[in-house]
């Protein structure tokens, strides 16, 4: 029998062909979409890690240099192990942070952020010569109005501040400026987070910190929620709940 496209038949055939194709083609586009957003998620996170670890990433490939020079590890929180998972660069610790499987809420959320990720993503950073340089570690927290995404890299004795940045925030504009400007973070290198006792001690100070002072940051006029806000998630993170049972491990082990 003669199929007739003009026919009811004929159209609906042609109708399901056309809906097949387009759903192909959609199917295509969203995967397509999907791998650039995770590339592009990628290269932001080595851009960020190499600020972070105090790395000139203005001369040639920044992608290659991470590959050369940083070593991803996943961390479980509350045993200070490393965790075996692949495909680190694609880990998404917002969505760790907020599936009830994969994450808990703080016995004293002092950074406000009401649930956190079980395991955490760092980043060990080696020299040319292969010797470890720092580690760096996400951060963030609630500042006056918004959560600020931060990484900061301390040096390989446990304590001494390499490096801090400050990618994403939605405080003040114009007032909360300093969170990504180059001169106030710049005020955190060489600092210490711990004093003597082992107790966290890196303080914002309203007014400026007085010379030679190894713990204090200065505070910035106008902006002091932020600051302390800045200060408490430090705090969180470095603390108890955060990465301080990583560092007693990775002491214990000589690292």
């Amino acid at each position: 029998m003669a199929f007739k496209k003009d026919s009811v038949a004929g159209t609906m055939v042609f109708i399901i062909i056309l809906s097949l194709v387009c759903s192909f083609m959609i199917t295509g586009t969203v995967e397509i979409l999907k791998e650039r957003k995770l590339a592009k998620k990628r290269e932001e996170v080595q851009q960020f890690v190499l600020k972070a670890a105090d790395i000139d990433i203005s001369q040639g490939d920044f992608s290659e240099l991470f590959a050369q020079r940083v070593k991803p590890k996943m961390v479980n929180l509350a045993t200070g192990k490393v965790t075996e998972k692949a495909n680190l660069l694609d880990f998404d610790e917002r969505m760790a942070s907020i599936n009830p499987e994969t994450s808990s809420k703080p016995k004293k959320d002092t950074a406000k952020i009401k649930t956190m990720a079980n395991d955490i993503r760092i980043f060990e950073v080696y020299d040319t010569n292969g010797q470890l340089a720092s580690i760096v570690m996400p951060i963030y927290g609630k500042g006056l109005w918004s959560i600020i995404y931060g990484y900061m890299a301390i040096k390989p004795d446990l304590n001494t501040i390499e490096n801090i940045v400050f990618y994403e925030h939605g405080e003040t504009p114009g007032i909360a400026d300093f969170v990504t400007d180059p001169q106030w973070l710049a005020l955190w290198k060489g600092k210490k987070l711990f004093n003597e006792k082992g107790k966290i001690a890196i303080k914002i100070i309203k007014g400026g910190a007085k010379d030679g002072d190894i713990h204090g940051i200065d505070g910035v006029s106008g902006a002091t929620r932020t600051g302390v806000g800045i200060q408490r998630l430090v705090e969180f993170w470095f603390g108890v709940e955060g990465y301080q049972t990583y560092l007693h491990t990775l002491a214990a082990e000589g690292k």
